[in-house]
């Protein structure tokens, strides 16, 4: 089945707000093995809309819209479609008694304009909306179906959830896996994994970058169970012969929780001294629940007095190397698991911008330390970016060196 989604509204064309409703949505539709080969966006206007309909019913089985469904006179999506494919609004009295039962169960007026929500295309089925007031509707016609949904995220993802999926479900099994990397590009990904991409016709394979981190989604679909899982194990072997070494987990979970579970089986304690991520590392790090068993302590050694005074970092050591340099790094952590009982110490320092830069030590460059009682080591990385995109990139680094330090000793 080929879908279309369709976003009604002034405001997404004007960028005032972002359409995270055709994201969700079309993660959804891939994964219960239905293609998405059209995103479209129209303004609330009558003929565009219509033009828009009538473009999408001759490329596409499925036609999902959200927006305009409400009661003022713009929304006008369910009037549109209606009169695009000819059938008759009628007034649905169940659907009537219950826009009405939602204003008295919340203590509101309902002025005459929210009549309109109860009135349906003749021939379809209306989708209860369990925390809103405007229905969505399900339509059936000439071989294809069109599901209007409210525009708001939350009613639109509720309704689509729980009445949507068991009406266009496929008759098919579908398994998906996601394989988390790290310390490389979407595009690199891509490049070395376009042989695997390309030739097996049966997996939906596709790349997803944020942040730093690159997710390969592996979507297989079938009627029979076994032959799908060793269609996904045998993608996922081929997968792991050309990027291993970028791979940091099978579920999805971001690289700081591996960490923790790492630490946790090889009954660990850590503590962090950070300069130019200011606390980051220690935050992404303390969000995670039952992270007390693992964790001991962190500073924020952002001057070098604080360096001095809380790691006992060398004064000659600042003055000769300065502070963001592997000398310093190294000291960092040094003076930290000295400081501590911990099993294992992070240091990180650099510079996040966008001055205090130079030639020698440009903006992005930073220095990770990590030390145990029998080993130590120091990584440098230049990052590019903004300060925040630096500070980001800093603290992933940091939490997969920890990932490959642990696994090596």
């Amino acid at each position: 089945m080929r879908a279309e989604i369709i976003s009604v509204g002034n405001e997404l064309i004007l960028g005032n707000i972002l359409n995270t409703n055709t994201f969700y949505i079309t993660k959804k539709l891939t994964e219960i093995g239905i293609d998405v080969l059209y995103h479209t966006s129209v303004k609330d206007d009558m003929q565009m809309l219509e033009n828009v309909i009538n473009i999408a019913l001759n490329r596409a089985d499925l036609l999902i819209f959200t927006g305009g469904l409400g009661p003022t006179y713009d929304d006008m999506t369910k009037e549109i479609v209606s009169k695009t494919l000819g059938l008759k609004l009628i007034i649905d009295e169940e659907l009537k008694e219950s826009i009405e039962n939602y204003f008295k169960k919340n203590n509101r007026t309902m002025t005459s304009n929210n009549i309109k929500q109860a009135y349906i295309p003749e021939g379809a089925k209306y989708l209860p909306n369990d925390i809103g007031t405007a229905p969505g509707i399900f339509i059936e016609h000439n071989e294809k179906t069109l599901v209007l949904l409210p525009g708001p995220p939350k009613e639109m993802k509720m309704m689509f959830d729980k009445y949507v999926v068991p009406l266009i479900k496929q008759d098919f099994i579908i398994i998906e896996r996601t394989i988390k990397t790290i310390d490389i590009g979407e595009s690199q990904v891509e490049s070395i994994l376009k042989d695997i991409i390309t030739k097996n016709k049966d997996v939906y394979i596709a790349t997803y970058a944020k942040d730093g981190i690159v997710d390969i989604k592996i979507v297989a679909k079938g009627k029979n169970q076994d032959k799908i899982e060793e269609l996904l194990n045998k993608t996922i072997k081929e997968i792991e012969s050309k990027i291993s070494d970028y791979i940091y987990s099978y579920e999805d979970e971001n690289i700081e929780e591996v960490v923790f579970r790492m630490l946790k089986e090889n009954n660990m304690k850590i503590a962090f001294c950070e300069s130019c991520t200011g606390g980051l590392i220690t935050s992404k790090f303390t969000r995670i629940p039952g992270v007390s068993e693992v964790f001991d302590r962190a500073y924020i050694t952002y001057s070098n007095i604080s360096k001095v005074e809380d790691l006992n970092v060398s004064k000659k050591t600042l003055e000769k190397y300065g502070a963001v340099s592997e000398e310093t790094a190294l000291e960092m952590a040094h003076g930290l698991l000295n400081k501590t009982n911990v099993d294992i110490a992070l240091s990180v320092t650099g510079i996040a911008g966008p001055s205090g830069g130079s030639e020698e030590k440009p903006v992005g460059l930073v220095y990770i330390g990590i030390c145990t009682k029998n080993c130590s080591r120091v990584i440098k990385s230049m990052f590019s970016g903004d300060r925040i995109s630096i500070q980001n990139r800093a603290y992933l680094k940091a939490f997969n060196e920890l990932r490959k330090f642990i696994l090596n000793h």
